[in-house]
């Protein structure tokens, strides 16, 4: 059974850090290629950072500079380093897998606020 876990989320003040985190279990983490993305209720899923198995990443243009996506295949684990946040980066994060087909996260809430 796939699984994928999130971790990591909560309150931080504008232009702090939190690093996320996803665990995944059940599938072969190693040759995934992983996405984070995030929703807010008024806006639909948006993405926000991939890398594939080989370790290419490409970020959206709004967290460029200030969002690393990076995996430890030993852990089975794929993180998201937030730096800088700013208020509009609040949203529920999820981590996607893909291998055949898309598994998800049940998400992480992100509220960045003073």
């Amino acid at each position: 059974q796939v699984q994928l876990v999130e971790s990591g989320g909560g309150l931080v003040q504008p232009g702090g850090s939190l690093r996320l985190s996803c665990a995944v279990s059940g599938m072969p983490f190693s040759i995934a290629p992983m996405a984070w993305y995030r929703q807010t209720p008024e806006k639909q899923r948006e993405l926000v950072a991939t890398m594939t198995a080989g370790g290419t990443t490409k970020y959206a243009d709004s967290v460029k500079g200030r969002f690393t996506i990076s995996r430890d295949n030993g852990k089975n684990t794929l993180y998201l380093q937030m730096n800088s946040l700013k208020p509009e980066d609040t949203a529920v994060y999820y981590c996607k897998a893909t291998v055949i087909r898309d598994y998800w996260g049940q998400g992480t809430q992100v509220t960045v606020s003073s």
